[in-house]
């Protein structure tokens, strides 16, 4: 997903993130705020993921929601 298209629809977003990633907390969605690198770390420190492994579950996920 672009990463204008991402920020912008964030907020509609912020409730299937939190679906696809349970770990991730109401504080780190807003923390996030449509910024696919935070959101690429935060799956890393929550999953301990790599990054590599965090950018795929990204675009993974980011597929869905294309225009």
């Amino acid at each position: 997903m672009d990463n204008n298209v991402f920020k912008g629809k964030w907020n509609q977003l912020k409730g299937e993130a939190k679906k696809q990633w349970g770990k991730l907390t109401d504080d780190d969605l807003d923390v996030i705020d449509g910024e696919k690198d935070k959101l690429v770390g935060k799956l890393q420190e929550r999953y301990g993921h790599s990054k590599d492994e965090a950018e795929k579950e990204y675009q993974s996920w980011g597929r869905s929601y294309r225009d």
